[in-house]
């Protein structure tokens, strides 16, 4: 080979070189992050409360849920005789026959429903609550001659950890990207723009996790918060909601499938 060709071939691999240095690479979309660092324990109610329920004449109720086709409902705690719950305390009631779930909390707008066809209840009760915080625990019950009683239930941890195995991230200026299962599902513009730009790990899910009952079916419902380089509040002004259905085995255990964004939430947001 001449001296000409040998200098034809090196401009060549200089050029390809410099293009393929230009032509910016694939960006690997980040695992979301979680603040819950372990399992939530459930809450036990004051000595004083559950004193007052064991003794009490009376409970003063409110309803929760109510299938009168069915004969089942669900009633939070107020008082007991006088005695304020303090929040806790859930009486499930089939075909007259009432069951006392005391460590139960009842605030926060608690919801059920009544699956006839597998003979089971759903229940959501409050496991975090707090200022920009929202986490539920999600129980089902079944009926042993019409007495309710828990066969499962759901940690928040768990929800968290099986939500950030599938959903990743990357940013660009004041966009967003959010991917599920590594295949892009939404984009969200920030429009957060005093709080000094995207922390390193922006994305974070653990402070908002509820469940939606009304399809029957439980669907579990995550909203991302945003971390900033300035203060370590999330927000979640701008970031949808992602759903997943809830399927358990008879053994407890639980299986997320068709997880996806709620565009009826957020702000922002573009397919």
């Amino acid at each position: 080979m001449d001296m000409k060709h040998k200098t034809l071939i090196a401009c060549c691999l200089a050029v390809l070189a410099f293009l393929i240095a230009k032509c910016p690479g694939k960006v690997e979309p980040k695992t979301v992050s979680g603040t819950l660092e372990e399992p939530v324990a459930e809450d036990s109610v004051p000595d004083n409360v559950m004193k007052a329920m064991n003794n009490a004449s009376k409970f003063h109720q409110f309803e929760i849920y109510g299938d009168t086709v069915n004969n089942v409902s669900v009633f939070g705690i107020g008082e007991a005789d006088q005695q304020p719950t303090e929040g806790f305390g859930v009486v499930v009631v089939k075909n007259a026959v009432s069951t006392t779930f005391p460590n139960m909390r009842n605030s926060r707008q608690p919801s059920a429903v009544y699956d006839s066809e597998k003979g089971e209840l759903w229940l959501t009760a409050s496991a975090m609550e707090g200022t920009g915080v929202q986490v539920e625990r999600l129980y089902q019950i079944r009926f042993k001659q019409d007495t309710a009683v828990v066969v499962a239930t759901i940690d928040p941890y768990d929800i968290q950890q099986a939500f950030c195995q599938r959903l990743g991230y990357t940013t660009k200026d004041e966009q967003v990207n959010l991917y599920i299962d590594g295949k892009s599902a939404t984009t969200v513009t920030n429009t957060i723009t005093d709080m000094g730009g995207f922390d390193d790990d922006a994305l974070w899910i653990g402070e908002n996790i509820t469940y939606n009952l009304a399809g029957g079916q439980p669907l579990a419902c995550v909203t991302p918060g945003v971390k900033f380089v300035t203060g370590l509040v999330l927000h979640y002004d701008d970031m949808p909601t992602i759903t997943a259905a809830v399927t358990m085995d008879n053994k407890g255990k639980f299986t997320l499938s068709d997880m996806k964004v709620d565009n009826t939430k957020g702000k922002n947001q573009s397919e």
